[in-house]
Formats: structure tokens, sequence, C-alpha cells
């Protein structure tokens, strides 16, 4: 179970419109899971350019989730200048959907591949500790 968010994180999900707001609240339940059955620390939730952030330890990098601005998508993003999204594109291509080099697009009425997000999700907690 998700601990209750901070009463801003909280507000930022508000404002999403349904059904991204669902898809994004999912997301927010699997980053919390994700951590905990890979024994990490649960990440810290605050905003960051006001969407909800979830920043882990020194081991890992900041995922975001945000409404994909001009559709009904929701996106989970992740800095820029790591090789996150590179590497998931060559693993989950056809599965899942990405944009740019930073984030990953949930799409509102198509249910999403929860095995390749949760890896996903483990891959951007553990980014630096796996790095070489």
């Amino acid at each position: 179970m998700s601990p209750a968010a901070p009463a801003e994180v909280s507000a930022a999900f508000a404002a999403m419109p349904e059904p991204v707001r669902a898809r994004a609240l999912h997301l927010r339940d699997m980053v919390f899971a994700c951590a905990d059955e890979a024994g990490l620390a649960a990440p810290r939730e605050c905003l960051k350019w006001g969407q909800p952030a979830y920043v882990p330890g020194k081991g890992g990098t900041t995922i975001r989730i945000a409404s994909e601005r001009g559709t009904p998508g929701c996106q989970m993003l992740v800095h820029c200048q790591t090789t996150l999204v590179e590497d998931w594109r060559a693993r989950f291509d056809g599965r899942l959907e990405f944009q740019g080099n930073r984030a990953v697009v949930i799409a509102p009425d198509t249910p999403p591949d929860h095995a390749a997000l949760r890896q996903c999700i483990l891959d951007a907690l553990t980014y630096h500790s796996r790095k070489p």
C-alpha cells in the first residue's frame, strides 16, 4: 500500500483530468510497490516542475509523473541525460510507447504492459547503482 501523498502532490494529481488521473495514481502505486519489492527505501515524494516526483536514494534517478500535453495520456519521465529511455526502447519496443529520450507514454484507453513498466521503474530506482 502506498503512503499518503503530501498535500501539494495530491493537489497535482487532483488537477489531472480523468482518465489520466487514474493512470497516474496507478503508476504512483507501482513506484512504491517496486521499491518495496526490491528492498529499497521508499522514494521521497515531492513536486518537481509542478509534477509528482519520486526521488530515490543515491542509487537511482528521479521518476516524474505527468499528464501528456495535448493528449489524454500519462507520462513517466526520467532525466534526459540518462540512458534509460534508450535502453527501454531497445528492450520494450512494441510493448511500450516512448517520447524522445525522457518519457514512457501510457495511453488512457489501453491496458499498460505492467511487467515492462515495473522493470522500467526498477531500472530508474537503481540506475546509478547499476552503472559500471
